[in-house]
């Protein structure tokens, strides 16, 4: 199904490829005959490198300063970031910015602190010339998709899923940071990325849909990295085959891969895509040069996927459905004791009960969001449910449209009478099923769901209250076969159904009725409305000469998720809260963390107040004169004292920058990390002024509660060193070494101001 190649090839005209593998310069001129161009040249003939290079503006295509042209952010993520950039000076947004409103959109926990947070985002669009999308109009990527996206433009959303590549338009996903940096007018910084092609062949068999391809490929590639931080450009004779509503499917979850961005060959489906909605000047075509050199190759034939499932707990864990059902109780069995390493035994965790007579039974299913909520996905859906029944036992089917566009011409149609018709619950657009704020399942259930992510809790469950539900992700057709089948889990290339593939008529009038748009006007007449929830951000003080660090937390899991370094879910009506969304930090993997982390705090604030530390936090009297025997000049004027967790691989996952925030504001100064799972993750983490340290020794020299002294840090920073010597204070100090890797000017400057909001102060 998928194949990858082992080294860089070349794509000639736009259809042959040629692997270089193992081939001399002088062979691969042989071969490549009149088409041959040096990799470096070659190189230039990608559309990622034509996108990025038209948004630079560095003038060195090495190292990169992009600036985008629009911003999107969502109802958990911008009242931060609006926040952040008014107190770094904000006048006005600079470029587009739509505040859309699709996580907190029930206003149903915390009394107002929603509505108080939509409020916020309506006047902050009127004072500043943004766009504000009401609650249940659509989730923050349809949106994009139909009135943002445009090919050759760059989006830069605070959401992780920002992927519009079918549509021409290279999108990223960060943490609210990076969206402030955009709001101050300044830029997006990171060296040239890599570009992996992804050559798509054959045509999809009926049954199967854009998640199957999707899920097909990150099996393939996420385990090993082979994507991680590059571009994937997806080119070949397939893409063809694919509609535009079906490539977007794929294209919104290349996020799983852990890639950086995405962007596709666009063509008369894509043309077709702007002229329905109306904006055909949007359109140009995007094809890769003759003679293009990728740093990958990913082979997908399309004829040759089937049906896939990927069982709790990640989107990589795929097995086609037809693999799982000839080998339920093996492979449930395994996932089972894979859950069981990670959750240990706080819940009791099982899967293998699932099986009835020799079947999987599912209790739930979902299809929503930016990834299931397509107007083709719920179609075929629809047309396989018609005249049938999800029965009426455990199992239940929602279905949310993506947007009121679609949902409108999903009634017109008659999809919606007939998954109605057939116990479907068919609501308004809205991303809660994805992220744990909608559709818990029952505790022990499993749910089936055309969703982005099925991480663990993520669906909603609360792990520190003792329950545990999980998700496996599915296309909505084989979704809706099972339905059909009475929850027992069934691909759709086993239904016998004709598609009847309606045309999509978009209607822009219920947009003009409802959404507040600027035109990029800013009124400053307009007061920002903040409810009683919505607090400034606390003082954070820039980096000291030295630091002591106490550990706090260990993680010792592969990956960890940015959804366990803060829960998703039940959290969501905090977000505009800085100090009291913190008392959550790392509750589903360690919920003694804030404690500790606090005690620290209280050590650091009673520094800066010139008070003795000691006295606040056990330990420090004696870790502070161990260190006083090697380094007689430290003392707790030029060394500050902060907390850190260590985690092999954090930050899988969301571009939430709360995941590093609500470390920072609980005194969280570092994280001690064998790598990074993402480079969003590692961004927020400079963004808030903590040091991403990479430990790669073979053996950890610390464990959980130990102090580690690390002195000239900021000269370290300052001096741009790599190889920085730190202490771990037990009766003596014992010297190990860590790493901070590649960082710009800029970002050491953010470090050594204490976080972005400073460094913009000072500049």
């Amino acid at each position: 199904m998928v194949r990858l190649s082992n080294g860089p090839a070349y794509l000639i005209n736009g259809r042959d490829v040629v692997e270089t593998e193992g081939m001399t310069a002088e062979e691969l001129k042989n071969t490549l005959g009149s088409a041959y161009l040096n990799p470096e040249e070659a190189a230039k003939n990608s559309i990622a490198y034509d996108i990025l290079k038209e948004h630079n503006t560095s003038g060195n295509m090495e190292k990169l300063k992009i600036k985008f042209d629009m911003l999107t952010s969502h109802d958990i993520t911008y009242v931060g970031i609006i926040q952040t950039a008014r107190a770094s000076g904000l006048d006005r947004f600079p470029i587009p910015y739509v505040l859309t409103n699709c996580h907190n959109s029930l206003c149903a926990v915390g009394g107002t602190i929603n509505e108080d947070d939509h409020m916020f985002g309506l006047t902050s669009a009127k004072k500043y010339g943004g766009v504000y999308v009401p609650p249940h109009q659509a989730v923050i990527h349809q949106y994009a998709r139909e009135m943002m996206a445009g090919c050759g433009k760059m989006i830069l959303g605070s959401d992780s899923h920002t992927r519009y590549g079918a549509l021409g338009t290279m999108a990223m996903g960060e943490g609210g940071p990076e969206l402030v940096k955009q709001l101050l007018s300044q830029t997006y910084d990171i060296n040239r990325p890599q570009v992996i092609g992804i050559y798509l062949t054959g045509k999809p068999a009926k049954g199967v849909g854009p998640q199957d391809i999707a899920l097909a490929i990150i099996g393939a590639v996420f385990a090993n990295g082979y994507v991680k931080n590059k571009i994937m450009e997806f080119v070949g004779p397939g893409i063809e085959n694919l509609s535009a509503d079906f490539r977007v499917g794929v294209d919104v979850m290349t996020t799983e891969t852990t890639c950086l961005s995405s962007i596709w060959e666009t063509d008369t489906a894509i043309k077709d895509y702007f002229e329905i909605h109306r904006r055909p000047e949007e359109y140009k075509e995007l094809k890769p040069g003759k003679t293009v050199w990728y740093d990958g190759m990913v082979y997908v034939d399309l004829s040759a996927i089937r049906p896939m499932i990927a069982l709790p707990f990640h989107p990589s864990y795929t097995y086609t459905i037809e693999e799982l059902n000839a080998n339920l109780y093996d492979i449930l069995h395994e996932c089972e004791q894979k859950a069981i390493a990670n959750l240990g035994d706080q819940v009791k965790f099982s899967l293998t009960d699932k099986i009835h007579n020799g079947r999987l039974y599912v209790e739930q299913g979902i299809i929503a969001g930016c990834a299931g909520g397509g107007f083709e996905n719920i179609c075929d859906a629809a047309d396989i449910l018609k005249g049938k029944s999800t029965g009426v036992d455990e199992f239940t089917l929602s279905v949310y449209p993506a947007s009121t566009p679609i949902y409108m011409e999903l009634v017109k149609n008659g999809a919606v009478a007939s998954l109605m018709a057939a116990g479907a619950v068919v609501k308004t657009a809205f991303c809660g099923p994805c992220f744990g704020a909608g559709d818990t399942p029952a505790n022990n259930a499993l749910s089936i769901r055309h969703t982005t992510r099925n991480f663990p809790n993520r669906e909603g469950s609360k792990l520190q209250d003792g329950q545990i539900s999980s998700v496996a992700l599915m296309d909505a057709r084989s979704i809706a076969a099972t339905a059909a089948n009475k929850g027992y889990l069934i691909p759709a290339t086993d239904i016998d159904v004709e598609f009847t593939k309606p045309k999509y008529y978009f209607d822009s009038t219920i947009y003009k009725n409802r959404i507040f748009d600027s035109k990029g006007d800013a009124d400053t007449s307009v007061e920002v409305q903040m409810g009683p929830n919505i607090k400034d951000w606390p003082n954070m003080h820039s980096l000291t000469k030295n630091i002591l660090l106490k550990v706090v937390a260990e993680i010792q899991d592969p990956v960890t998720t940015t959804d366990e370094l803060i829960p998703s879910g039940e959290t969501s009506s905090y977000r505009s809260n800085p100090l009291g969304l913190a008392e959550y930090t790392l509750s589903r993997k360690d919920p003694s963390y804030v404690g500790k982390a606090k005690e620290v705090k209280g050590a650091e604030e009673a520094r800066t107040a010139g008070n003795d530390p000691s006295l606040e936090l056990e330990g420090l009297k004696e870790a502070h004169e161990t260190i006083r025997k090697v380094f007689p000049d430290m003392d707790y004027e030029n060394t500050g004292i902060g907390s850190t967790i260590y985690a092999v691989k954090p930050g899988d996952g969301s571009a939430r920058e709360q995941a590093a925030s609500c470390q920072k504001v609980l005194g969280g100064w570092a994280n001690i990390a064998q790598e990074y799972a993402t480079k969003r993750y590692r961004s927020n983490l400079i963004n808030w002024g903590m040091l991403p340290f990479v430990f790669k020794g073979e053996e950890l020299p610390f464990k959980n509660g130990d102090f580690i002294f690390v002195p000239d840090i900021a000269d370290a920073i300052e001096n741009k060193r790599d190889s920085i010597k730190a202490y771990v204070v037990k009766d003596s100090l014992e010297e190990f070494a860590l790493s901070l890797g590649e960082m710009t000017s800029e970002e050491r400057e953010i470090i050594l101001s204490g976080c972005l909001i400073n460094y913009n102060r000072v500049n």
